[in-house]
C-alpha cells in the first residue's frame, strides 16, 4: 500500500501519515512549499513525484482566513474572505486531482479523498452562518463529484470521496466546544471509510463512519 498525504503538517494530515500502513509521502507547505493555491507550486512538488498511489489523500483547509472568524450574519460578508476561502477549500484540492490524476493506477483500485465537512450540505442546513466556509465545502464536493464522473472512465476502479472526519481536536477547533476526537482516532476512521468504498461509491459524500450526508 503506497499513499500521499497533502496537507501533512496539520493535525489531521499528520496522524493520516502516522496511521497509513505501508509506505507514505508526506507533503505540506512547511515542508516542501507545496502551496496547492497556486497552479505553479501544485504543478512543480507533484511532478517531482513518480510511481502510482493506491491512496491519495488532501488533507487541508481554513475554517477562515487567519485572525478572522467564520461570518454569522450576511453584514459581515467580505469578498475577499470569500474568495479566499474558495481558493483554499475548492480550488485547491481540485487542483492536486488535476496534477496527481496521473499518479493514479489504472489497473487497479485505488482511492483519491478530500477533507469536506457537514456544514457544506445544503441539505443538513438547518443553522445557518459560517456563509464562505459552507460554501466553499459545497463547492468542493461539487468538484470532486464531477470530476468522479470523468474519472470513471479513464479509471473504472478510482474511487473519488469527499469525506467529513466530525470534530476533530486540533488547532483548526480550537474555541469550539463540540464534542471532539483526537486526530489519531479521525484519522483511522478516514482511511476505513475511503478504504472500504468500492467505484460504484465514487464521487459521494461520507461521514466518519462511512455514512452518505445529504449534498
Amino acid at each position: 500500500m503506497r499513499s500521499l498525504v497533502i496537507g501533512a503538517s496539520g493535525g489531521i494530515g499528520a496522524a493520516l501519515v502516522q496511521q497509513a500502513a505501508g509506505e507514505v509521502v508526506a507533503l505540506s507547505r512547511r515542508s516542501d512549499g507545496l502551496d496547492i493555491t497556486d497552479e505553479t507550486s501544485v504543478a512543480r512538488v507533484l511532478g517531482a513525484l513518480s510511481g502510482d498511489f493506491d491512496r491519495i489523500i488532501v488533507a487541508t483547509g481554513a475554517l477562515a482566513p487567519a485572525g478572522q472568524g467564520p461570518e454569522k450574519t450576511l453584514r459581515a460578508l467580505d469578498p475577499a474572505q470569500i474568495m479566499a476561502q474558495f481558493a483554499v477549500n475548492a480550488m485547491g484540492p481540485a487542483l492536486v486531482l488535476k496534477h496527481a490524476l496521473r499518479l493514479l493506477p489504472r489497473d487497479r483500485r485505488a482511492g483519491f479523498a478530500v477533507l469536506s465537512a457537514r456544514v457544506g450540505s445544503i441539505g443538513d442546513n438547518g443553522l445557518g452562518g459560517w456563509y464562505s466556509y459552507r460554501a466553499s465545502k459545497a463547492a468542493l464536493n461539487q468538484l470532486i463529484h464531477t470530476a468522479a464522473v470523468e474519472i470513471a472512465r479513464s479509471h473504472p476502479r478510482a474511487v473519488l470521496a469527499c469525506l467529513h472526519p466530525g470534530t476533530v481536536a486540533t488547532g483548526f477547533t480550537a474555541g469550539y466546544t463540540a464534542d471532539k476526537v483526537t486526530p489519531s482516532e479521525a484519522a483511522r476512521n478516514l482511511l476505513a471509510v475511503l478504504d472500504g468504498l468500492t467505484p460504484a461509491q465514487s464521487g459521494g459524500f461520507y461521514d466518519w463512519a462511512g455514512r452518505p450526508i445529504p449534498w
